[in-house]
């Protein structure tokens, strides 16, 4: 696997998004869903809230540059579209940490090698006064061990063993492991009669 493709830490900055059940549809209204590529999508992210919102936090000047996003309850809610988390990825975002995460938006994270992890009400609660009190802080979402770190708090973090290898080998990219397989599927293909012809 190609080493860009496995994530076992993510660290950076991180912005709080406060509320639960923030849907796709907030994310990335749906008018942007008419684009043939996913290209400028980062420059719409919470277009909506952030028209309504001047103090919206994708507004502040103090988030800027941030790769963590600290959200709450059932974040990517609604519809199941894509373009929610490409928005985000594209916007800057390498790991969201949250209480909990609809569960098509998760897969569609992890198709796009970005990390979910999930931690408790009180602990995301710390990490959210952290992150509003001290914008700075370097918090890390580590992989390997299932931690989230930040300030002198290491905080046990959930995330599924199956994304977890996943994001762990570098195997989330589907069309990657294929491309890296092809030498393989043609010798397969060649030996099934159904292909090679009776």
């Amino acid at each position: 696997m190609r080493q860009d493709n496995i994530r076992r830490q993510i660290s950076g900055r991180a912005i709080p998004l406060p509320g639960n059940d923030i849907d796709t549809d907030r994310i990335i209204p749906a008018r942007f869903l008419k684009c043939i590529t996913f290209e400028g999508l980062e420059a719409h992210v919470f277009e909506d809230d952030r028209r309504q919102m001047p103090d919206h936090p994708f507004n502040q000047a103090r988030y800027r540059g941030t790769t963590i996003l600290v959200v709450g309850q059932n974040f990517g809610c609604g519809s199941s579209r894509e373009h929610a988390p490409e928005a985000l990825r594209r916007w800057g975002i390498q790991g969201i940490v949250g209480t909990s995460f609809a569960e098509i938006f998760f897969g569609n994270c992890t198709a796009i090698g970005l990390p979910c992890l999930t931690l408790d009400s009180e602990d995301l609660a710390q990490l959210g006064k952290i992150v509003t009190q001290y914008p700075d802080q370097e918090i890390v979402l580590d992989l390997e061990d299932r931690v989230v770190r930040f300030g002198e708090r290491s905080v046990p973090a959930l995330i599924p063993d199956g994304t977890r290898n996943q994001l762990l080998m570098g195997t989330w990219n589907a069309m990657g492991v294929l491309l890296e397989a092809e030498h393989e599927i043609h010798r397969v293909a060649r030996s099934l009669p159904y292909v090679t012809g009776y």
